[in-house]
């Protein structure tokens, strides 16, 4: 067995994952490295989740039972796990949505609906990447759509990496949001951070960061970023599906106005006009994801019990691994950093003429499941002209075995097709 320096004990770890023990294919054993489109869930978090229905469902806050307020402490506890895994100043910062999508979404209509210094217009600009998944262009294009606002971007170097070139003729002046990725989910690129927050608080413009590929690898602390807002997903890093968060400077949620209207987000409500509660429940409307916000709580507690440093060391053992692995295969082409160098955990590559869905089609035959297709990240395989890749992403249930099991599973993938 390979032995890297860094590595966690998966063998103990992959005890707390039950679908890793799954047969498929014939008797295979499963290689899953897909965890960049979503992670697998250890028995803790679905241990919380069926002890949240089976003992405390409720819907939260207004109720006077024990049920609503048990189910309340637990929804708003957390919350405070959430705070405190991003070293948020507040509790009160952290909104609930039910993705990053949801969470990227609401900060562009917030910002359309906006009254002055905040509101984007047909004299102001917005600024994204090229590399950004579509969540964070799609709502940037509707409301540039919206508003008449000028839309512009960063483009990428032949590498992979962004062309920071002429940084400050794409953030300006008439910039009012400055919105990317921290860690590129088709790239793995780990972008520079500072540099992009520095010329953007020249200019006085807001930063957005997409920390979705970030906050289930590494240490996240939104103070140390000194963005304005920073979204991720819950169902990437250990917890279930339907639950996102949106971490906001406590003046901007104060400020801004909600992006959807009905219960819970409102303080009085008459036939004339409502006025709305504080943050973050001003961004809650409706009966919020409880349960999905429970078992995210506890995903929270089951990575702090191995530690995020300890998981990022060990994802970056296994990229450097795997890069200098799959170089031994002939004709494989890694599309992004050809380092584990200011990468994350997920690498995509072609593989001479054959086609992405192919590659996977026999990799699933072999038990091993990779992610194919443009990672809805289509401008950056047309930016380097393919039609689309395989990716393998890691995560810290991941072992040297299953990158060894992926080249030679590539090797069959070759053979296969002569």
């Amino acid at each position: 067995m390979t032995q890297l320096p860094g590595l966690l004990d998966t063998e103990a770890i992959r005890k707390d994952f039950p679908v890793l023990d799954r047969v498929v294919h014939d008797g295979r054993k499963l290689v899953y490295l897909d965890n960049a489109a979503t992670s697998q869930k250890p028995r803790q978090v679905l241990d919380a989740l069926s002890e949240y229905y089976e003992r405390y469902n409720a819907n939260v806050h207004r109720g006077v039972h024990v049920l609503a307020e048990e189910a309340t402490a637990l929804y708003e506890g957390a919350r405070d796990k959430v705070a405190e895994f991003i070293n948020a100043p507040s509790r009160d910062e952290v909104i609930f949505t039910k993705n990053a999508s949801e969470s990227l979404n609401l900060v562009a209509n917030m910002l359309g609906w906006a009254d002055e210094p905040y509101r984007v217009d047909q004299d102001t600009e917005i600024v994204i990447t090229e590399m950004e998944h579509h969540s964070n262009i799609v709502p940037w294009q509707l409301l540039a759509q919206r508003t008449g606002a000028k839309l512009k971007w960063f483009g990428l170097t032949d590498d992979g990496r962004l062309d920071l070139s002429n940084i400050d003729e794409i953030i300006t002046e008439k910039t009012k949001i400055v919105s990317f990725v921290l860690v590129s989910n088709i790239l793995g690129t780990v972008n520079p951070v500072e540099t992009i927050i520095r010329r953007a608080q020249e200019v006085g413009a807001l930063v957005c960061i997409d920390a979705s590929q970030a906050a289930p690898h590494m240490p996240l602390d939104v103070q140390a970023l000194q963005a304005d807002f920073v979204a991720f997903t819950g169902h990437k890093m250990c917890g279930p599906t339907g639950i996102g968060v949106l971490w906001g400077r406590q003046e901007l949620l104060e400020d801004l106005p909600p992006f959807l209207g009905g219960g819970e987000m409102i303080e009085t409500v008459s036939m004339h006009s409502s006025t709305y509660a504080p943050a973050p429940h001003k961004f809650e409307a409706g009966t919020p994801p409880i349960a999905q916000a429970v078992g995210l709580g506890a995903a929270i507690d089951y990575l702090n019990s191995i530690g995020m440093d300890r998981i990022l060391a060990h994802e970056h053992a296994l990229t450097e691994y795997a890069v200098r692995r799959l170089a031994e295969v002939p004709d494989l082409r890694i599309i992004g950093p050809t380092t584990a160098e200011d990468r994350g955990a997920a690498i995509s590559f072609t593989l001479g003429d054959i086609h992405p869905h192919d590659v996977g089609q026999v990799l699933d035959e072999q038990g091993i499941a990779v992610r194919v297709g443009h990672h809805c990240a289509r401008p950056v395989c047309l930016r380097y002209g393919i039609p689309a890749t395989t990716r393998a992403s890691f995560y810290l249930y991941s072992s040297p075995a299953e990158i060894d099991a992926l080249v030679d599973g590539l090797e069959h993938v070759r053979n296969f097709f002569g």
